[in-house]
């Protein structure tokens, strides 16, 4: 049995039903899905195992990916990475986004990853189907059991 922790913002519910389809992979594996939904709210602690975090994209002005293109609504989450050695445990990014959007499709989990210098490993559309859970679950069960 391994447990998987997992980080995430949810601002509409797509995040959520999405970890809802993951904790059900995770469950239907003999594992354990220990997620914490980040919001403005949320009291900061100190993190002491290996996660992953899972962000949705919203941004705001620009058309494009440069620098006037800024994140709104997550925050709270890289706030929370931020907190105290938190970064430390951090192993990778999972991007959600809306592919209508084009070249800013998961733009948030891109800059993640490169801010935090981890490996983006997946991505997934709107809610994610139960496919893309059972694909993400895997890639997140391999690297959080290479951190450990």
């Amino acid at each position: 049995m391994v447990a998987i922790n997992v980080l995430y913002a949810s601002i509409e519910g797509n995040t959520q039903s999405f970890i809802n389809k993951l904790r059900e992979v995770s469950e239907a594996n003999g594992d354990i899905l220990n997620s914490k939904l980040i919001g403005d709210e949320t009291e900061f602690e100190q993190v002491t195992q290996p996660f992953v975090a899972i962000v949705p994209t919203y941004l705001t002005g620009g058309t494009g990916t440069g620098p006037e293109v800024t994140e709104i609504f997550t925050n709270a989450l890289g706030d929370y990475i931020d907190f105290s050695d938190n970064r430390k445990f951090l192993v990778g990014i999972v991007g959600s986004g809306n592919r209508n959007f084009n070249v800013q499709y998961i733009l948030t989990a891109k800059r993640y990853a490169q801010k935090y210098q981890v490996p983006l490993l997946a991505d997934y559309e709107l809610r994610g189907s139960r496919f893309d859970a059972q694909k993400i679950y895997q890639k997140i069960k391999t690297i959080v059991g290479e951190s450990k």
